[in-house]
């Protein structure tokens, strides 16, 4: 039976479970008791590994606290030994009682995310098992158990699968849909931004760790991995992905997913990353690379407001400022923003815009279709990306436009946004596109879509950066008095029959 079968199977048996409500909790729940079967897979192979070298592992997990212990002990045949595997209200009290609160303590031991201890601490600190029936978790433990996580092939598909319950949860819409964003928009981003090994890659909202999960395969992807050395590896394993993730739901999926695509050492801490004073922050604090979708519409108390030159309550308005002081020299930035951090004209936003393009290159921005977050947002984005290279001069822009009105259903892809991508890379083709529009009579002239312009900074007016194509002609249709008079008696006539029927619903 495949991975992806064994994991719907779990998701029906959680489903019939009284303490679980929706994608948001089976994810969870289906978290914690994956990464304790990746923990002692990943713990019994470097038992192995100390074992040919001639030297002994010392194991993190306490001996009757490790999965073939208490989850799955075996007889000798190799098969579940049913006298010791405990089940119904012994096996919930045993995970509620002893283990759960063993594994919470880790946290108070270590500060280093490099290290187990801090991983088993931090992704637990929060958790509480949730699952209420003892035979339904017997079900559960059971299925993960038949799991190889050293198996490649075997973690390759789980993360595949993994990935598309963390998609299933945002879609469930409500506050789990704040950490996806859709795969097509981080793979551009992360396709446009020159990173390379040796590079620190940053998201200070990392939800569920799709921008640095990403990133990790473009280091390693395809033939990149076979072509890295040792010391590359390393680079890559310790000392690349950064970040912090505010809610504790969104760490531990975020977690979970790094490490079953393969990063094993993220640094990546949970905390409000907003509570930072960007005062403080120095050159060895910052990254090269930063990528991150920021939550936005939130408000922050004027505590957390304190920590910034510019005061706003706007979660977005923070973020930004941010992400600017945590970019080294010579880095660069993708950042999705709501529309109205671009047109937004109060104060706030105007001296965050300024210091933005005098003190950075904001070189592109990138117009979202509305849908792109759907179900859980309907608000217009952008993606933002500046580099630490001078100040602002020429803004390219490109507008977004799918064949289709996006939906849950018919959400964004890669190929609405590829054409993007190739002309990043080539300039020359996009400025000599640019040419042929300015001698273009109309634009049936010129092969390609007219989704790009460039403005040049001089040309801004109150620091509006909203994206307007100048390509774009709004169709008026022009009616004749006769059908204008004719359409609005049409509505008139709606209207009355809908109050009709609502005094009917009233008199009842």
């Amino acid at each position: 039976m495949s991975i992806q079968n064994n994991i719907d199977r779990i998701t029906d048996i959680l489903r019939r479970d009284d303490g679980i409500s929706g994608a948001m909790h089976y994810t969870e729940q289906i978290s914690w008791i994956l990464f304790l079967k990746f923990l002692n897979d990943y713990e019994d192979n470097k038992a192995d590994e100390a074992f040919l070298e001639g030297t002994d592992y010392n194991y993190v997990l306490r001996k009757d606290l490790r999965w073939h212990q208490w989850a799955c002990p075996k007889d000798e045949t190799g098969k579940l030994d049913v006298k010791r595997a405990l089940t119904g209200d012994d096996l919930i009290d045993f995970v509620n009682k002893t283990l759960f609160p063993y594994l919470q303590a880790f946290k108070a031991t270590t500060n280093d995310p490099k290290t187990l201890t801090y991983k088993i601490g931090a992704i637990f600190e929060y958790l509480d098992n949730k699952i209420a029936s003892g035979h339904t978790l017997r079900e559960v433990l059971d299925i993960i158990d038949a799991l190889d996580f050293q198996s490649s092939d075997e973690l390759f598909e789980l993360s595949q699968v993994y990935e598309s319950l963390l998609k299933g949860m945002g879609s469930d819409g409500g506050n789990s849909g704040e950490f996806y964003t859709p795969r097509a928009i981080i793979k551009a981003m992360v396709e446009t931004t020159d990173i390379k090994v040796g590079d620190t890659i940053y998201d200070g909202a990392v939800g569920s760790g799709g921008f640095l999960v990403e990133a990790y395969e473009f280091l390693t992807g395809g033939d990149k991995k076979e072509k890295l050395s040792a010391k590359d590896w390393e680079t890559i394993q310790n000392d690349t992905f950064f970040g912090q993730e505010k809610t504790s739901l969104g760490y531990v999926m975020g977690m979970m997913n790094m490490i079953l695509h393969g990063i094993e050492s993220p640094n990546v801490y949970k905390g409000n990353t907003l509570i930072q004073n960007i005062r403080d922050f120095q050159e060895k604090d910052r990254h090269n690379v930063i990528l991150a979708n920021p939550p936005f519409g939130g408000k922050e108390k004027s505590q957390i407001q304190q920590n910034f030159p510019v005061e706003s309550n706007a979660t977005e308005i923070l973020f930004l400022q941010h992400f600017m002081k945590m970019l080294k020299l010579e880095g660069r930035a993708a950042i999705v923003i709501p529309e109205g951090v671009l047109f937004q004209t109060n104060n706030a936003f105007i001296k965050v815009k300024q210091t933005l393009l005098e003190n950075f290159n904001v070189h592109t921005i990138v117009s979202l279709p509305s849908g792109v977050f759907l179900p859980y947002s309907g608000v217009k984005t952008n993606i933002l990306y500046f580099d630490r290279k001078g100040a602002t001069s020429d803004i390219w822009y490109y507008d977004v436009t799918p064949p289709y009105k996006l939906t849950k259903n018919k959400p964004i892809t890669f190929d609405h946004i590829a054409e993007f991508v190739h002309l990043f890379h080539n300039p020359k083709e996009r400025n000599a596109t640019n040419a042929k529009l300015k001698k273009a009579v109309t634009s049936s002239a010129v092969e390609r879509s007219c989704n790009d312009w460039t403005v040049n900074v001089k040309d801004i007016k109150d620091y509006d950066l909203s994206a307007k194509n100048p390509h774009k002609v709004v169709e008026v249709i022009h009616q004749t008095p006769k059908d204008l008079l004719k359409a609005i008696k049409q509505n008139d006539t709606e209207i009355n029959t809908l109050m009709n029927q609502i005094e009917q619903l009233i008199d009842g």
